[in-house]
């Protein structure tokens, strides 16, 4: 039986049942197929409620949207985007599109803990049928708007990850796989505004693209085309400019049953779709039961690929049996943040530069219909409305008819070629290519005319493409090199409309971004305009600016690189800047600004939440809590807040089983010892507590690191300079140095540059003399066997540096020594080691080092030759020649003239004795000297020698 539901499309069906026998050899393997997008088609077209298929960010969608509300006014328009953004959309009259209507949350509950932060965006664009649906909505008296798609949270409840703990959710969620092919990758130079959405989720009305690889390669083959974009703007979005409602309507089902039939059956993702799909009619029966509304005075907007449901709940008469689940605990923060061209072609997976030019198509579509767009009143860059504009009178809704036979039928419409637009564009692009640094010629403007019109013809065009142009435009300019920034491909784009950039105004920021505008007004900067400004500050000759400084260096603290960057000023523990500089790009990193108005209201409360969490973080290290406390005193001025965390670095010092950390540790409580000494009267007893507890703690740690693989020897010699810096302090509240002592003794290390750590250590200590580390570093010179290993010993000693600095001239000495005896082979490979060793610890111990060779050596060539080093110097005058006589008299008078220093060696040796005289002609010590002839002959050979 065949009712009139079943005569609309017979016609349509008996043409797909003739194909299908024609082209798959007989009528069962296709027929199911696309019958079931005849049925999906009627069924759309007859549904009470009005089912308008769009796709996103697509002018023909837009310019369909805009003729149908004019024309049927309607009272409620249902969209699809998520419920939990509705408040925002007033918003957008406050803002330079294109935006993006973004949910955050830092704080999640109900998700794994590495996903935060959760961020979903729904970026808007002037040239798209969302947009013109909202600024209908919101300027027609009497027109709700509804959003019916799932919440921000149900994106996550329901994404793929969700059932697979420990993964990350995607950074799409309506597109599956970005453009890949040639030409659809982001330009270089919109790298950054590629980036304004970061992470976030993506969600947009109208994804409508093949999930079929192969059936988009098919299209793309047989299109002549590179990518989905080019295709899409060749068959679909030119043809449809052209066509009425109708044809737009069943066209965009057409489309959108046909790659939902052909999609691969994902099962997750078919669930996802049609929860959605039944998710959103659950919301419209619930509004039309609860409001009345007629279902013909209503508008379901949403993407074709929804449009083509099958869902049970489908339509007003659908069923009732979906269960929409409860958000989790998560608390979403709602705003706007700014998005541009190339942050919707890398969100959704479109070709470098296609918005851009589908915003010139819908312009040009705009001047050539004749059709009035919606604006939102006083949208920034909108024009202003006409004073009266008379609505027409909708009339009884027409039985819909069967358009697609005719269209499908219909061969292409070739355009004519307009020459002066294609003039004005290759005029254009060699003016741009020129500025670039192009040697670009009027020839090559012609050759670029001629290549375009050659590539339309090849790929069956009447009239070249900005596609074709942009082919072109490579093929003759762009030729081997890039002499500047941009290429040929990226200045096109600029040409076409360009990368266009939203702006979130004042009155659209969190209360947070606000609040920053108004404390840095005194700066009398556009901190709203893109692009970095500088900015001055004479502090000392107005010191209401020093308030901006603040604001400034917690900007800096908090947002990302770039934001605020200080040319001249610093801000140290005890120091304040009388003179600052700046630059500040505020307005090109908005969206970070106002993503930190979601976590507080003021910068000083972002920054102690920030603090506080890194401080309680569980992987938090000493070090790390240090900081904190460190950035607490200088950027809050915070002495309640720099003593909680200070108490928490003492938990933290106490729990840490390695020393990993300890260079760190010892940099910053050096530190804030400093600061605190110059500043308060007495010292915080959180850093007392810290000192006393590091110097046992460190004690205790001592003899494993010195054997430990793991440690490295700039961390043992950080633990050292944190005992030896500390000592003072430490033994003043209790602490007994026996402990570190007894931690010395136990010490064996192994390797050479530990080893020399200790003996350093034991110079620290007295236990070791530095003629006798001298005389340890002189044997093992003169050892074969250990020469090789030498260079180790002497990074040893440089390292030692830190806890030891008093060293720093005998490290001097032993590198001399070490560059003056050692051979090449073992010399050269070691320099590198040396480089590397100073580098690393280069702000500490390289300018001890310089500064004490700086004082040993000469200062000028001349003086070199005559040169004597310190310690050689030291050793002549410790050496006096003896006057030999035929008896050896001569020793034993020098000796009797020095009886003190005779008695002193005497008694090294172990010789007793007094001393006689001789008589007037004698000598004094000939006595005592002939008793001991072998000792005085011994005293005359070194002193000989």
């Amino acid at each position: 039986m065949t009712g009139p539901h079943e005569r609309g499309f017979q016609e349509l069906r008996t043409q797909l049942q003739e194909a299908a026998a024609t082209f798959a050899d007989g009528p069962d393997a296709l027929e199911s197929i696309l019958l079931g997008i005849v049925d999906d088609v009627d069924r759309a077209v007859r549904e009470p409620l009005e089912i308008f298929p769009v796709c996103h960010h697509s002018p023909a969608s837009a310019l369909a949207m805009a003729r149908r509300l004019r024309e049927k006014q309607p009272k409620v328009i249902y969209l699809e985007l998520c419920e939990d953004m509705a408040p925002l959309l007033t918003e957008l009259r406050n803002c330079r599109l294109p935006v993006a209507v973004q949910a955050f949350a830092s704080e999640i509950d109900g998700f794994p803990a590495d996903w935060a932060p959760l961020s979903v965006v729904a970026p808007i664009t002037e040239a798209s049928a969302e947009y013109q649906a909202i600024a209908y909505a919101l300027d027609t008296p009497g027109v709700e708007l509804v959003l019916v798609d799932r919440s921000s949270d149900h994106v996550y409840q329901w994404d793929a990850r969700a059932e697979t703990p420990g993964t990350e959710p995607g950074g799409r969620d309506d597109t599956d796989s970005a453009d890949t092919s040639a030409g659809s990758g982001t330009p270089p130079a919109a790298e950054e505004e590629a980036g304004l959405h970061g992470d976030a989720v993506g969600v947009g009305i109208g994804d409508l693209r093949p999930r079929f690889a192969e059936l988009e390669a098919h299209l793309l083959r047989h299109g002549k085309v590179r990518h989905w974009s080019e295709w899409w703007h060749q068959y679909v979005e030119l043809p449809l400019g052209e066509g009425d409602h109708d044809t737009y309507r069943q066209v965009m089902l057409l489309i959108g049953s046909l790659f939902r039939h052909l999609a691969p059956g994902d099962p997750h993702r078919v669930r996802v779709d049609e929860d959605r799909e039944r998710h959103m009619w659950t919301r419209m029966r619930e509004h039309l039961a609860a409001t009345g509304t007629a279902p013909a005075d209503c508008l379901y907007v949403c993407g074709a690929f929804h449009a083509a449901s099958r869902v049970a709940e489908f339509g007003v008469h659908g069923t009732d049996t979906f269960e929409i689940g409860p958000r989790t605990a998560t608390k979403w923060q709602h705003g706007l943040i700014p998005s541009s061209h190339a942050a919707i072609e890398a969100q959704f997976g479109l070709a470098g530069g296609s918005v851009s030019i589908a915003a010139t198509l819908w312009a040009k579509n705009l001047r050539r219909t004749r059709v009035e767009p919606y604006r939102l009143a006083g949208q920034t860059g909108a024009k202003k409305p006409k004073k009266s504009v008379t609505a027409p009178v909708p009339g009884p809704a027409a039985e819909p008819s069967d358009k697609l036979s005719g269209f499908l039928r219909r061969p292409p419409v070739l355009d004519r070629l307009d020459e002066a637009e294609l003039l004005g564009w290759c005029v254009e692009i060699v003016r741009a290519a020129r500025r670039n640094g192009y040697l670009a010629s009027t020839a090559d403007a012609i050759a670029v005319f001629e290549t375009s019109i050659l590539l339309a013809g090849m790929r069956d065009r009447a009239r070249p493409t900005p596609y074709d142009f942009q082919d072109a435009a490579v093929t003759c300019i762009e030729k081997d090199t890039v002499p500047g920034r941009r290429d040929v491909r990226r200045l096109v784009e600029i040409m076409m409309g360009g990368d266009r950039v939203g702006r979130v105004g004042y009155d659209a920021l969190p209360p947070l971004a606000r609040d920053v505008h108004d404390r840095l007004a005194a700066l009398e900067l556009k901190l709203e305009q893109r692009g970095v400004q500088r900015a001055l500050l004479d502090i000392a000759g107005r010191p209401e600016l020093e308030r901006c400084s603040d604001v400034l260096w917690m900007l800096r603290r908090l947002m990302p690189p770039g934001a605020a960057r200080p040319i001249m000023g610093e801000r140290s523990l005890g120091e304040r800047s009388l003179q600052e500089s700046w630059d500040l790009a505020l307005g090109t990193h908005q969206r970070a600004l106002i993503e930190l108005g979601y976590e507080g209201v003021s910068l000083e409360q972002v920054l102690e939440q920030r603090l506080r969490r890194a401080a309680g973080a569980a992987q938090a290290t000493a070090a790390t809590v240090l900081e904190t406390v460190e950035d607490a005193t200088l950027y809050l001025r915070s002495r309640r807040l720099a003593d909680e965390l200070g108490s928490r670095a003492l938990e933290v010092l106490s729990a840490e089983r390695t020393v990993d950390g300890a260079p760190e540790v010892l940099r910053r409580v050096r530190r804030l010892l400093a600061y605190y000494r110059t500043s308060e009267p007495v010292l915080p007893p959180w850093i007392e507590s810290f000192v006393k507890a590091g110097y046992a703690h460190y004690c205790t740690l001592l003899p494993t690191s010195f054997t430990d693989d793991d440690a490295t020897v700039r961390q043992v010699a950080a633990m050292l300079g944190f005992l030896f810096s500390m000592e003072g302090l430490a033994l003043s509240l209790g602490c007994d140095r026996a402990q570190l002592r007894l931690a010395l003794a136990q010490s064996h290390p192994r390797d050479p540059s530990r080893t020399a750590l200790l003996w350093a250590a034991q110079v620290h200590l007295g236990h070791l003399s530095r003629t006798e580390l001298r005389s340890t570093c002189d044997e093992l010179l003169g050892n074969p066997l250990v020469v090789p290993a030498y260079p180790r010993y002497l990074s040893g000693f440089v390292h030692a540096l830190e806890p030891v600095p008093g060293l720093a001239d005998f490290v001097v000495e032993a590198v001399s020594q070490a560059f003056g005896r050692l051979p090449d082979p073992v010399l050269l490979p070691w320099l590198p080691t040396l480089v590397t060793t100073l580098r690393a610890g280069g702000a500490d111990l390289a300018p001890l080092l310089i500064r004490e060779a700086g004082r040993t050596f000469p200062g000028r060539l001349a003086e070199l030759d005559a040169w004597v080093p310190p310690w050689r110097a030291e050793a002549r005058q410790q050496t006096v020649p003896a006057v030999r006589g035929g008896d050896g008299a001569g020793g034993c008078t020098l000796l009797a003239a020095h009886p003190a220093t005779c008695d002193a060696v005497a008694g090294l040796l172990g010789c007793e004795g007094t001393w006689e005289d001789s008589g007037p002609g004698g000598q004094e010590g000939v006595a005592l000297v002939g008793r001991h002839p072998d000792t005085a002959r011994a005293l005359e050979a070194l002193l000989a020698g």
